[in-house]
């Protein structure tokens, strides 16, 4: 496979028709067409859609290989009673199974005790239904999804800070029209490559960038300026840079009477962490911090935009709201060109979340606590709104929970024995269930745990909506027909609703599902009342950026592509500073764990690689884990290239081979996360809690390397 960042899908293919959709893996959620070929089904360019105009990665161009009934599932199986193997089973045996399931736990131990667990990669419509499935057909307050792993933090900053959280809130055309961006804790070139052309045209037009990240990424080697942290201090860094703003005199005092509130605690704050103790904790010069607020402020125009890196911690929140206070005292939020942004991971992580898979939130963004939100929601959904269960556990919180007062779990579109924190734990707490059913398109590694598997239809077998990084929801459309033996998610939750009493609740037409998301967000934060199917399709299907109002008379909105340009979402309309201060990782370096671990991805691999690695082309590029480590670290430990690595934690051991490097601290080594077995990452790492957000560490943890 090619390593550029973006490359151009093939030309389309004369006399066939092409179906305009969009790629099934990250955020960015890149335009495409698909045509049937004499190779199958073959991806071609569609340079009108804006965020990508044409450029895909490897991932995206061999996304039509995980379609094979090669790879895929395309039956349903049940965990045979008398041998204990996964068997073919029809339909019908599979639905009775699962709903048998739930039932027998709902009668002996609640409602509660059925837990339900989605993910960032379901459309609106599945996820909407999901999220209705558990608290309707089930009663149960216990769902989550894995984009509480994703952006977690992010969203719980933005809506302090802003009242309101959509991961960027400005498109992408706006990034290289600002002066100055101060990436933290992305590496785009592997992760989103076709977005790597926006931080190109921003140096191009005379802009700088600055890469805040423990590696040497090939992302950072396009930047005018890398500072390089100790993983787990990006919240000392960005307080030490708000400390030299104030002391050099840049704050935007106007911006900050005018448009904020908050700000002499948030100052105080932030003047307790000086240049030589911000040094000392991070490891980054105080020269270049300097220079880094010279670059920040000297510009006309600036933004901060986020990802893992500093949200995946347990003070993630206060990390991301340090940033947004940087942003906030600097005038450099709710102006054009302007602001801080979140680089959302997951295809559907945002739209995952606004309509009703986290814990604690209602269709629409609404809170679950708030009365008026469940009175309304309820309304749309027919029933009464004290019947609704509170907020439930957070993604951690419930799969820790397995086998106590979690006793069934209903699964879908994630993979946890793989992706989870203290991975091990987890499997082991799967393996404990009284239940466990498992939806996906792939047989798993959690799939494989499961008393009975569910194929279900994928991106390009479906249609639905989803919502990219910038808040624009887009229609993904039907190309390809499924396999005979396979189902949309749709029609999973229809059957088993109806097995449970509930089935004219369910629709399984997609666009009936949207057309009830629409009530049920009318009014809310994320309204999407004023978006429809027939307007998705206009604009050679460019998308709509929500908040999207329907009109009065009821007619389609125009969408918001730039939110906060004159008033910020809360109750008085301004941003609010929320006084943050610097604490360690929930588990520091020591004599018996002396080394530093950070966790991520690559280029060729995505998430937990349940997709990714059934791809010949992108294994072939990327075909297992490794240790990255740095020559003086290697040195010590007598290791060369390629030699098997032992690194171990607390929690596990995991090999790999190393891969010396001086891209890197020598305090740290790092490991893509896409593999299970003995090269799991997430064996390693720690679960600690950001108490906000709930988000696990998974940035940041104590181990030691061991020479095999």
């Amino acid at each position: 496979m090619s390593t550029a960042p973006a490359a151009p899908a093939a030309p389309a293919a004369s006399g066939s028709p092409a179906t305009s959709t969009h790629c099934p893996y990250c955020a960015l959620q890149c335009g495409m067409d698909l045509v049937t070929g004499p190779q199958g089904v073959e991806v071609v360019e569609r340079t009108g859609f804006p965020v990508n105009k044409g450029a895909l990665c490897g991932k995206g161009r061999t996304a039509p290989a995980v379609l094979s009934s090669r790879v895929r599932l395309t039956e349903p199986l049940v965990r045979s009673r008398a041998t204990g193997e996964l068997t073919p089973a029809t339909w019908e045996e599979a639905l009775d199974r699962v709903a048998d399931g739930l039932t027998r736990t709902r009668a002996e131990y609640g409602a509660d005790a059925c837990g339900v667990f989605g993910g960032g990669g379901l459309t609106n419509e599945k996820a909407y239904a999901l999220g209705k499935f558990a608290r309707v057909a089930l009663g149960t307050s216990q769902i989550d999804y894995n984009g509480r792993f994703c952006m977690s933090s992010a969203a719980a900053a933005g809506q302090r800070a802003f009242g309101l959280d959509r991961g960027l809130p400005f498109p992408l055309e706006d990034i290289p029209r600002t002066g100055c961006v101060i990436l933290v804790g992305s590496n785009l070139a592997e992760t989103m490559p076709p977005a790597l052309r926006y931080l190109t045209e921003l140096r191009e037009n005379g802009g700088t960038l600055i890469v805040v990240d423990p590696r040497r990424t090939r992302t950072a080697e396009q930047a005018d300026l890398h500072l390089a942290p100790r993983p787990g201090t990006d919240l000392a860094l960005a307080l030490g840079l708000l400390h030299l703003v104030v002391a050099e005199g840049r704050t935007d005092e106007a911006f900050i009477d005018e448009r904020t509130s908050g700000w002499e605690e948030a100052r105080a704050a932030a003047m307790a962490h000086w240049p030589e103790h911000v040094e000392r904790i991070t490891g980054v010069a105080v020269p270049q911090l300097r220079d880094a607020v010279r670059l920040f402020c000297g510009a006309d125009a600036a933004m901060v935009l986020t990802a893992r890196g500093p949200e995946q911690q347990s003070k993630g929140t206060d990390t991301v709201g340090a940033w947004i206070n940087l942003c906030l005292a600097t005038g450099r939020a709710g102006r054009p060109f302007s602001g801080y942004g979140c680089l959302t991971g997951q295809g559907n992580g945002q739209g995952g979340r606004e309509h009703g898979q986290k814990a604690d939130q209602l269709p629409g963004y609404r809170k679950l606590t708030d009365p008026a939100a469940r009175a309304h929601v309820a309304g749309v959904w027919g029933v009464d709104p004290d019947s609704l269960p509170g907020p439930g556990r957070s993604a951690y919180e419930l799969l820790d929970a397995m086998g106590g007062d979690i006793r069934s779990l209903l699964l879908m579109g994630s993979n946890p024995v793989v992706s989870a924190p203290r991975a091990a734990h987890v499997e082991e707490r799967l393996r404990s269930l009284d239940f466990l059913a498992v939806a996906d398109v792939v047989l798993s590694e959690t799939a494989r745990l499961a008393d009975v598997v569910l194929p279900v239809t994928q991106w390009a077998e479906e249609t639905g909506t989803v919502t990219n990084l910038e808040g624009r929801v887009l229609l993904r459309q039907r190309a390809v027909t499924a396999p005979a033996g396979v189902r949309g998610d749709l029609d999973v939750l229809h059957g088993l609703a109806e097995r449970l009493g509930h089935g004219k609740g369910f629709p399984t037409e997609p666009e009936e599902v949207f057309e009830e998301l629409r009530r049920a967000s009318a009014g809310g934060p994320a309204d999407y009342s004023g978006i429809s199917y027939g307007r998705l399709r206009e604009d050679d299907g460019k998308g709509v950026f929500w908040p999207c109002p329907a009109s009065a008379d009821g007619a389609m909105g125009e969408g918001t592509p730039r939110l906060f340009l004159e008033r910020f979402a809360t109750g008085d309309g301004r941003a609010r500073f929320v006084p943050v201060v610097h604490r360690d990782a929930a588990e520091e370096p020591d004599a018996e764990y002396p080394v530093l671990l950070t966790t991520g991805r690559v280029l060729a691999q995505y998430q937990s690689g349940a997709q990714t690695r059934r791809v010949d082309e992108l294994n072939a590029a990327a075909p297992g884990p490794f240790v990255e480590l740095h020559p003086r670290l290697a040195a010590r430990l007598g290791v060369e290239e390629d030699d098997p690595v032992a690194v171990v934690s607390r929690r596990g051991r995991a090999v790999a081979p190393a891969r010396v490097t001086s891209a890197i601290r020598a305090d740290t080594v790092f490991m893509p996360f896409h593999w299970p077995g003995e090269g799991r990452a997430n064996t390693l790492t720690h679960p600690a809690l950001d108490p906000v957000s709930r988000m696990p560490e998974f940035k940041v943890c104590a181990v030691r390397l061991e020479r095999l």
